[in-house]
């Protein structure tokens, strides 16, 4: 069984997510952390559960969610994976922030692996299935656990809403498009964690989303 730990990092308020099972093996997703204090959060929380971090996962490449990658870097040597259409597409994470008008320096890690959709992610016990959900980025991606019953989507679906396709690369059809095939066909119980705010299930947006 998989627990799910969220943080809520930086001024975006983007939720992270620590995956771990019984084993003590864990991934992290869209690292946020952009505080010494944030970083002190999730550190503290991986030292006092004797976790170990195996990967480290990127729904997209846009900055508020890549804030913490060089912390996981150069604390954990490890380099976020990514699907490749993210680092070809999109500015980079600095010229985002001066795109954004934002006075912030944010160091770039390179990413060492592409990921593709309908790829599994292990670590430990435990299986996550990568979802391809584009239309807020490029190449959004989302990690679903059919066991567990939850999926963690990134900016792609919201409570009663979906992610915003004014950036680089979005497109509000292909979203919905990809949103109704790839995540509106899980079971109604499912568990969507989103990128920022709270959880909802596939079943409520189903019911309640004006966008769907």
């Amino acid at each position: 069984m998989i627990t799910v730990k969220p943080f809520e990092f930086n001024y975006f308020s983007v939720n992270t997510f620590l995956l771990y099972d019984d084993t003590g093996e864990a991934v992290i997703i869209d690292c946020g952390c952009s505080r010494s204090e944030e970083e002190a959060e999730i550190s503290n929380f991986i030292t006092n559960n004797n976790l170990t971090i195996k990967r480290l996962l990127c729904t997209h490449m846009h900055m508020d969610h890549i804030l913490g990658n060089a912390f996981i870097y150069h604390t954990y040597g490890l380099s976020p994976e990514a699907h490749r259409t993210e680092v070809e597409q999109l500015p980079s994470p600095q010229k985002q922030a001066q795109l954004s008008g934002l006075p912030i320096t944010i160091e770039k890690v390179k990413v060492e692996k592409y990921l593709v959709g309908n790829e599994s992610i292990r670590f430990g016990n435990s299986e996550l299935k990568t979802l391809l959900v584009p239309g807020h980025s490029p190449g959004s991606l989302c990690f679903y656990s059919e066991p567990d019953a939850f999926v963690i989507v990134g900016d792609t679906l919201f409570n009663n809403s979906i992610g915003r396709t004014d950036l680089w690369g979005g497109n509000t059809e292909v979203l919905i498009a990809a949103i109704k095939d790839k995540l509106l066909s899980l079971p109604d119980g499912t568990i969507v964690y989103p990128g920022h705010g709270p959880e909802t299930r596939i079943i409520d947006e189903l019911l309640n989303n004006p966008f769907l």
